[in-house]
């Protein structure tokens, strides 16, 4: 068996400060998402854990712990978990629940194969893929903010909480873009704002909310979206109106003003 992987790396060369990712089909069917690095390839399932593991029979050891919770609260978890079902308990009612030093730190490694992989696939704008994995990893921060046994073990992720519903909010947006959904756009970005707003209250520093990094991209983000939001027929004639005016087209002006008043009765 041949094992030197020269061939592959010259036919994809790595090009330095950028994503270089790729998705490829694997010989059993499914999706991988390649990544060039300086060195070698990264390669990760496009879908469910990246490094294709199933811990105890579970899609994630995220899923296997959330199961466990469920189960503390009366449910009947099953393992190899599909879509979450409409209807879950409070997982903060389940106090029995406590995750060991070592438990979040298993959490915390899996999550940075899922954050290696929306990477990835955000250079590729699989924004779907994005959308799923960063909604993922913010449940990772809720369960240990919430179960960890330890302090440092509850909020020594809450220092990406902000960059991943950056991203996630990113993804959202430039989806609804492709999808000649503006307002929609412009919604998952204020939504995203808001959440940014209450987690730097919450950490007693709203003063950082104006001057964090992620905050100033998606506001940018909103900005050139803004005005190329379609405006309403009422809007629309001030605008003509407006114009007509200043072009001394007094004719077509009063023709305006008709036009707004039979809306305005509307």
């Amino acid at each position: 068996m041949k094992r030197d992987i020269s061939a592959l790396l010259r036919e994809w060369p790595f090009k330095p400060g950028q994503v270089n990712a790729r998705l490829v089909t694997g010989n059993d069917g499914a999706d991988r998402v390649q990544v060039r690095l300086d060195l070698g390839i990264l390669q990760m399932h496009a879908d469910e854990r990246p490094d294709g593991i199933r811990p105890f029979g579970f899609l994630s050891l995220l899923e296997y712990f959330e199961a466990k919770i469920d189960e503390s609260n009366g449910d009947n978890a099953q393992g190899m978990r599909g879509e979450p079902e409409e209807e879950k308990n409070d997982p903060s009612e389940a106090e029995d629940v406590t995750l060991t030093s070592d438990d979040c730190r298993a959490l915390r490694e899996e999550a940075a194969q899922f954050y290696q992989r929306y990477v990835a696939c955000l250079a590729l704008e699989d924004f779907d893929r994005v959308i799923r994995d960063t909604t993922r990893n913010l449940r990772v921060l809720d369960v240990c903010a919430k179960f960890a046994a330890d302090e440092q073990d509850r909020q020594v992720l809450e220092q990406f909480r902000a960059y991943i519903i950056m991203v996630r909010a990113r993804a959202l947006a430039s989806q609804c873009i492709k999808d000649n959904e503006l307002k929609a756009a412009v919604l998952a970005i204020d939504n995203a704002l808001e959440q940014l707003k209450k987690y730097f209250a919450a950490t007693d520093k709203p003063q950082q909310y104006e001057l964090a990094d992620e905050v100033r991209m998606l506001q940018s983000m909103r900005e050139a979206l803004v005005p190329k939001l379609p405006i309403s027929q009422k809007a629309e004639l001030k605008q003509r109106l407006q114009r007509a005016i200043e072009t001394e087209n007094y004719e077509l002006a009063a023709i305006l003003r008709d036009e707004l008043k039979q809306l305005e009765k509307q």
